[in-house]
C-alpha cells in the first residue's frame, strides 16, 4: 500500500525489551520510518543494532547519547546513529519523534529487539 495515514497505524511498542517508544511504523523493502512517543522521564537504554538510524525531533527534548557523545535535542534537531554504534535516548519530556532505518537482512527497528541491549559492564576493582 503505498499511502497510509499515522493517526490509522497500528500503535505498538517498537523495542521492548529495552525501550519505551510506541508508535506506528511504515517499513518499505529496503528502509522504515516510524513515528513514535516517549513519555517524559522513559528512554531507550544503551543498544546498538546493524541498522544505521537517523532521528528526527518533532516535539519535546530528548537527551540522546551516540557513541560517547552526549545531546539533549528538541523540536526541528537530527540525531544520526551509524550502525553497530551503542546508543540511548531519554525523554525530558514527552516527545515525538521519527526514526527512520535501512533495514538490514529485512530487519529494522522490531526485528533486532532482544539482541540489541548493551550491558554496561561493572566497575572494576583494584
Amino acid at each position: 500500500m503505498p499511502f497510509h495515514k499515522w493517526d490509522v497505524l497500528p500503535d505498538e511498542v517498537i523495542s521492548p525489551h529495552y525501550s519505551t517508544a510506541t508508535g506506528g511504523t511504515v517499513t518499505g523493502s529496503i528502509i522504515e520510518v516510524g513515528r513514535y512517543r516517549m513519555a517524559g522521564g522513559t528512554g531507550a537504554d544503551p543498544h546498538k543494532h546493524p541498522n544505521e538510524q537517523i532521528i528526527y525531533v518533532l516535539q519535546g527534548r530528548l537527551r540522546a547519547r551516540v557513541g560517547g557523545e552526549e545531546r539533549v535535542v528538541g523540536a526541528g534537531e537530527v540525531i544520526h546513529v551509524p550502525p553497530d554504534v551503542v546508543h540511548e535516548i531519554r525523554a525530558l519530556e514527552d516527545s515525538m519523534f521519527l526514526s527512520s532505518k535501512n533495514l538490514v537482512d529485512g530487519k529494522g527497528s522490531k526485528g533486532w529487539s532482544a539482541a540489541a541491549p548493551v550491558r554496561r559492564s561493572a566497575p572494576s576493582r583494584g
